[in-house]
């Protein structure tokens, strides 16, 4: 999935392609997450908590319900590799680092992934 500069048409066009799961807390969005399937590979993108709801949990379970509502024998998500409470997150979740692509500005692209099913 690439990074958040699409137009409004292709956001469209995402949503009405990919699988998303949202987090409602007392009627307020607090968080979401987007996915697709591709063969035996779940590519996890997009997740956003709404920033007074982290650590709640909802992170957490929004990638279980993904985890849960595919057939991929494993899924892949990625950070920025300033992002250590994500990475931290992810790999107490299961994920474990596969890649660390450098970026122009210093930092990387970290890859996590984890292995859902045999």
């Amino acid at each position: 999935m690439p990074p958040l500069t699409q137009t409004l048409d292709q956001l469209k066009a995402e949503i009405t392609e990919n699988d998303g799961w949202v987090a409602v807390t007392d009627g307020r969005l607090v968080g979401a997450l987007r996915a697709v399937q591709d063969g035996e590979l779940l590519l996890i993108g997009r997740i956003a908590i709404a920033p007074d709801m982290q650590g709640e949990g909802i992170g957490r379970a929004l990638l279980q319900a993904a985890e849960d509502g595919s057939t991929a024998a494993q899924a892949e998500l990625f950070t920025g590799s300033l992002s250590e409470a994500n990475i931290r997150l992810y790999e107490s979740c299961g994920y474990v680092q596969a890649q660390r692509v450098p970026q122009d500005d210093g930092t990387e692209q970290v890859y996590l992934r984890k292995q859902l099913r045999p």
